[in-house]
Parts: structure tokens; C-alpha cells; sequence
């Protein structure tokens, strides 16, 4: 039995829900997400909340309870509040900044990175060393994270790179003499 499954999701003030046909769909004050809705569970709209059910008793039913509360969630979350990643960027000449659409990311290379910022997330740089992306679809804002990671991960040694605000950094020592 899932214990996330069974509490319902509460919608605030504000935000609207509604089924059409097998899709899901919220409107908030950030937007409008929607989702597929799975034929193994059922999804009731009412008093205020979201309430998710298995439609069967198989296994599959079971195993997707939790996950699609989880989502049904997220979906009620990002309308209302929206996410939000940081970005921390540590090494000495390694910096960042917004520039018109593009994130423009000097990390070390011969060249600058430019960044592409993709419709729907909003991309601030408070500071040259720190990145903060935000919008109202999870997925895609772990995703965007993600991938402005991956030019320059943390290396062991001195730290050098591109975190997320509270990763902890395996360090290694390094030679001995």
C-alpha cells in the first residue's frame, strides 16, 4: 500500500483543476501544466483537493499510486509557487551572466559557453558565481540544471566547478610528498 498515495492533494486558493478526456489539467497564477492521466488509476476533483485511487487491485495499479500522486502534486505545486534550482559556481576566473536570452558561462574553456535560456524559465544571476533558474515545470527546471552542470562538473581535488546549492563534494587529498 503507498502511505504517500493515500493523502490527497490540496488545491489553494486560486488554482483550478479539470479532467478532459485522459488529461489532467491545472491553471494557476504561473501558468497551465497538464499531464496524461495512467488507465490504472482513478483521479477525483473535489472540496478543494485532488484525490488519486488505484482503479484495480494489480500490481501495476499499486506501484503507480505514489508516483502519480507525486505528480499530481508537482502539477499544483508549479501553477502556484514553481520551483526553483541554484547553481553555484567555484574556481578562480569561473563565472556567469545573463545576456539577453542566453546564459553566458565562462568556465575555464578557450572559449565562453552560451546558454540557450528555453521559453518558460526565468534565469537569474544574482552574482557571478550563482545561477538561479526557476519555472513552473519541475522536470523541466532539473532538466535545464542539469544540463548548464554538465559543462563543468566538480572535480575531487580543489572543488573547482558547477554545484547545486548544498551538494557536498567528495575531496580527495591529493599527493602526499
Amino acid at each position: 500500500m503507498s502511505r504517500i498515495g493515500k493523502k490527497a492533494v490540496p488545491v489553494p486558493a486560486g488554482v483550478t483543476a479539470s479532467i478532459d478526456e485522459r488529461t489532467l489539467s491545472v491553471k494557476g497564477p504561473k501558468g497551465v501544466l497538464s499531464m496524461p492521466m495512467s488507465d490504472d488509476i482513478s483521479y477525483d476533483i473535489g472540496d478543494g483537493q485532488i484525490a488519486v485511487t488505484p482503479a484495480n487491485e494489480t500490481k501495476r495499479a499499486r506501484a503507480f499510486w505514489g508516483m502519480q500522486r507525486t505528480l499530481v502534486s508537482n502539477l499544483v505545486v508549479g501553477v502556484s509557487d514553481g520551483f526553483t534550482k541554484v547553481l553555484e559556481i567555484t574556481g578562480v576566473g569561473y563565472r556567469a551572466s545573463v545576456q539577453g536570452s542566453n546564459l553566458k558561462l565562462q568556465l575555464g574553456y578557450s572559449h565562453d559557453v552560451d546558454f540557450p535560456i528555453p521559453a518558460g524559465i526565468t534565469i537569474k544571476t544574482p552574482d557571478q558565481t550563482t545561477v538561479e533558474i526557476s519555472g513552473s515545470d519541475k522536470q523541466v527546471v532539473g532538466q535545464i540544471a542539469a544540463e548548464i552542470r554538465r559543462w563543468r562538473k566538480p572535480e575531487p581535488y580543489k572543488g573547482k566547478g558547477i554545484k547545486y546549492r548544498g551538494e557536498k563534494i567528495f575531496r580527495k587529498e591529493g599527493k602526499k610528498k
